[in-house]
């Protein structure tokens, strides 16, 4: 049997692996010195393309962000 005092950390906080790790990631990057930093923050921007589905076939693909736009 399993037992919750087994249980990682961030699983007992309600949290999922991802968000620990997101949560992880941003304090890291937020320590570095520049131009580390900023190098670090560039690569933090997440783009992809959504394709909506018409009939069997994909229509335009829409490019979105997870970021607002500069």
């Amino acid at each position: 049997m399993a037992s919750n005092a087994a249980a990682p950390f961030w699983r007992s906080a309600g949290m999922t692996y991802i968000a620990y790790s997101n949560l992880c990631t941003n304090l890291v990057r937020n320590c570095l010195k520049e131009p580390y930093k900023s190098e670090a923050l560039s690569r933090e921007k997440v783009h992809y393309t959504i394709s909506k589905w018409a009939d069997g076939k994909p229509q335009k693909p829409t490019t979105r962000s997870d970021f607002p736009e500069e």
